[in-house]
């Protein structure tokens, strides 16, 4: 089971362990620079010094044995000026993608899969197609929430309304909902409205 875990005390710093057969797991973190430049040596050294610091994940890779290169990458989003054009539309992370703490890729390259094939075909049976409006708008509608979310978490915001004791059923459902893929259900109000819902919960939560 995939496990996310949050610096004890950099909000904004978080790391991800995904199990793989015969024990073999894929471990990482996710840092500003200016952090990661605070921690001396290679870049295995680093991110042990990181891991070293959550004391939860600290305790389950006490026994690990490091056997693989350790990799850095730097910059986690990008976008493009249109998505789609004469003779192209963009899928997936080719056109949009956001910081991978939610693992929106997978749910945003089928979702614009879905709808340009559509759209593909109306266009090629003579039908008109609005692409600007049915394709990129669209899509960009469950997009903008997703990253609404990704924002939220590292200012603090989103951690702070995941963390509460208390959480109501109906608004925990709501955005468990978001979460599971469904940023496109205008019926929920926390999609409809990502940015100021999230603001007023997390004011909530905060007090």
């Amino acid at each position: 089971m995939l496990r996310v875990m949050v610096h004890p005390q950099h909000c904004d710093v978080w790391y991800w362990i995904i199990p793989f057969a015969a024990g073999r797991s894929s471990i990482g973190v996710v840092a500003p620079p200016e952090l990661l430049q605070r921690h001396a040596g290679s870049a295995e050294q680093r991110l042990r010094q990181l891991v070293g610091e959550e004391p939860g994940f600290a305790r389950l890779l006490a026994a690990a044995e490091w056997d693989t290169p350790v990799r850095e990458i730097a910059g986690y989003s990008a976008n493009v000026r249109s998505m789609h054009g004469p003779g192209f539309a963009l899928l997936g992370n080719a056109a949009e993608f956001l910081d991978p703490v939610f693992s929106s890729g997978v749910t945003v390259a089928m979702r614009s899969a879905s709808v340009a094939a559509d759209l593909a075909d109306r266009q090629l049976a003579g039908a008109p197609v609005d692409w600007q409006r049915d394709f990129e708008q669209a899509l960009r509608t469950g997009i903008d929430c997703f990253r609404a979310y990704v924002n939220a978490w590292y200012d603090g915001r989103f951690q702070n309304i995941v963390f509460h004791k208390r959480q109501p059923a109906d608004v925990r459902r709501m955005i468990c909902s978001i979460l599971a893929g469904y940023a496109w259900d205008l019926s929920n109000p926390f999609v409809a409205d990502p940015v100021r819902r999230l603001d007023v919960l997390a004011q909530l939560c905060a007090a």
